[in-house]
């Protein structure tokens, strides 16, 4: 996958944007670090539970942004957001399918930077990206023209992780 995102920097500001989004862009050991050194303060849990209320949040804003900035809609605009998070460098995300109607879906991802930053550590490492899916799925029923076919309220959750041997991660979206 060729890395094709549209950076800007405000010369006046200093400020990064894509898609007109202003973005912070870090090394990923700073983040993971960063990620980790709070998931020890706070508890795996606790933290769990903080990282999928405002993952979602975030997500649900992304494509909502997104949608406006690129003129698409629906599945469209989830299938944007995982390219685009793989361009990001998060990993590398592909639905495996997906029924906004039920509201769920599977998504893979290959190639972790939680995993891949934490090469001694076993288990799930990935969950904070649970978050993400649901709040893309309720923003595409959210958004569906004809409400009679928007499905319930979305719940992701990791249920396989490449932290613990496996090929890839996978969350499941029910």
């Amino acid at each position: 996958m060729q890395p094709q995102l549209p950076i800007e920097v405000d010369p006046r500001t200093g400020v990064w944007t894509t898609d007109a989004l202003p973005m912070l862009y870090v090394p990923r050991h700073f983040f993971t670090n960063n990620h980790a050194a709070v998931e020890a303060a706070l508890g795996r849990e606790a933290y769990a539970e903080i990282l999928y209320a405002a993952g979602y949040r975030s997500a649900y804003h992304w494509c909502d942004k997104e949608a406006k900035q690129h003129g698409i809609s629906g599945m469209a605009v989830f299938e944007h957001y995982l390219k685009r998070l793989s361009q990001r460098g998060w990993g590398l995300f592909s639905i495996v399918e997906a029924d906004p109607a039920t509201s769920t879906a599977c998504i893979h991802l290959h190639h972790s930077s939680l995993v891949l930053a934490q090469p001694g550590k076993h288990g799930r490492l990935c969950y904070m990206f649970a978050g993400w899916f649901a709040g893309a799925m309720d923003w595409v029923n959210d958004t569906a023209p004809d409400s009679a076919i928007t499905g319930p309220r979305a719940h992701s959750a990791e249920t396989q992780c490449a932290g613990e041997g496996h090929d890839c991660c996978v969350f499941h979206v029910a």
